[in-house]
């Protein structure tokens, strides 16, 4: 904004006070006056006769003052009434920009729940403002690895936490995926505290992501290896042992990008299988580093559930098949589930189990559990924010403990992040859980190591030593 204008607004703004001001005074002196008249009334005077030379002069000034209070309160409400139109234009001019906007404008909470989107959010996940509102960003954002992502940034970049450029992947309603271009900056109070954040987000155009770029830089992904495996544990809610351990994938050569943009983009062109096959390798060569007794849940798409050489990979990993979990994910919407469920019988025959991952997120994750009759139901970290103190979501909690127990599957409670969490969690009867308070993904294998198996434990005095050594 140019400096004449912020001096033009300076000034609308000190206007108002000085006129109300100086009308306060000038009333003031129109009742001393107005008073000085009457008093003689009280006491049965004349005021023609009482009056003196001085008086007539205070009496003439104060009708001399008259007209200068009546305009002066014109001016007062007429400066008001410019100030509320051009309040009202701004508000106007703002609600059209985020109107029009292409870009999805957005804000969060400090526990990371949207507390204003645009109306443009629509276009990029398939969800109206309202339906958004008061949800976890999680919902349509890459959570962990976006927060990841986001830190290393931050740290790395800008002194006043913002950030821009950075390539997520955004979760559409009904079940597909689009790479977007996420900035952002905290929200901060009169302290200077951080109480939350905004930004924008925008599809990836193919001028900024050409497709020849893509596919090089996958292709030198994987060809060079370049690719880790970070272990996040699973614990029983009853006893605290660790039982099992998701394989998450972590790119060494990254620009900045999440995982799950890495394989969004190779998808888009036609790397998706090849992306997963690589990461899927690095992830069964490195699960023979974690102990015997945890099992290892890996992350595979309809698509490589239906490759031949998934059933190749699996035979010659070196880790039992009982200790195996196929996590299903929802990259691509599911057409026909019967060459799906054929694929994961012929698994299941051999002592693999399968889980469904993000259960309750959406239509589609539901949708799997009934066709796929998993072993192992993940309950989304949507579902499990603030279950301690939403009754909706206990509900739907405790209804998912009960669907869980009359097929058989285990269910563990995704993200959880605090103690209160961890009690809703456990009370509802819940299996299992994982989250950043249960232990973080790690790259170590020292840190896979020191899962060690523990005896039931009778109470919960488990929780918070083991809590924070994770």
């Amino acid at each position: 904004m140019p400096e004449e204008r912020l001096g033009f607004r300076r000034h609308q703004g000190v206007l108002p006070g000085r006129l109300g001001r100086w009308l306060l005074v000038l009333i003031g002196l129109e009742a001393g006056v107005a008073v000085s008249i009457s008093v003689p009334h009280l006491f049965g005077d004349e005021p023609w006769m009482v009056f003196d030379d001085s008086s007539w002069v205070l009496y003439l000034l104060a009708l001399a003052l008259i007209p200068v209070v009546l305009w002066a309160a014109s001016a007062l409400v007429r400066q008001q009434q410019r100030e509320r139109g051009e309040a009202f234009r701004m508000a106007r001019l703002i609600d059209t920009m985020s109107t029009a906007s292409r870009e999805w404008l957005w804000a969060t909470g400090p526990d990371g729940r949207f507390i204003f989107c645009s109306p443009a959010c629509r276009d990029w996940t398939g969800y109206d403002s309202a339906e958004l509102v008061g949800r976890h960003f999680s919902l349509v954002i890459a959570g962990d690895d976006l927060a990841a992502a986001v830190r290393d940034r931050v740290a790395s970049e800008s002194e006043d936490g913002s950030w821009s450029g950075l390539e997520s992947v955004c979760r559409r309603k009904n079940g597909t995926t689009v790479v977007v271009e996420v900035s952002g900056s905290p929200l901060r109070d009169s302290a200077g505290n951080a109480v939350g954040f905004e930004g924008s987000a925008r599809a990836v155009s193919p001028h900024v992501v050409a497709a020849t770029k893509v596919r090089g830089r996958v292709e030198a992904m994987i060809a060079d290896h370049a690719l880790l495996t970070a272990f996040q544990p699973i614990r029983s809610l009853d006893s605290g042992s660790v039982i099992g351990a998701e394989a998450l994938s972590r790119f060494l050569s990254s620009p900045g990008n999440s995982p799950e943009a890495w394989f969004a983009e190779a998808e888009s062109v036609g790397l998706g299988l090849e992306l997963e096959i690589a990461a899927l390798e690095t992830a069964l060569s490195a699960a023979r580093g974690v102990p015997p007794f945890v099992y290892v849940a890996f992350n595979v798409s309809p698509g490589l559930c239906l490759d031949p050489r998934l059933v190749q990979l699996l035979s010659g990993a070196g880790v039992p098949a009982r200790r195996i979990v196929l996590e299903v994910t929802e990259r691509h919407p599911v057409l026909d589930y019967g060459p799906l469920a054929a694929a994961l019988s012929g698994l299941r025959r051999d002592g693999i189990r399968i889980a469904v991952d993000d259960a309750g997120a959406g239509f589609a994750s539901m949708r799997h559990i009934l066709q796929l009759k998993p072993d192992v139901i993940k309950l989304d970290r949507n579902i499990i924010a603030g279950i301690d103190s939403d009754l909706g979501q206990r509900a739907l909690g405790a209804a998912m403990v009960g669907f869980a127990t009359q097929i058989g599957a285990v269910l563990v409670a995704e993200g959880i992040e605090t103690f209160q969490e961890l009690e809703a969690a456990a009370d509802l009867g819940m299996s299992a859980g994982q989250g950043f308070l249960l232990g973080r993904p790690t790259v170590r294998p020292e840190d896979w190591t020191s899962w060690r198996e523990k005896p039931a434990l009778k109470g919960r005095p488990w929780r918070a030593n083991e809590a924070a050594d994770g």
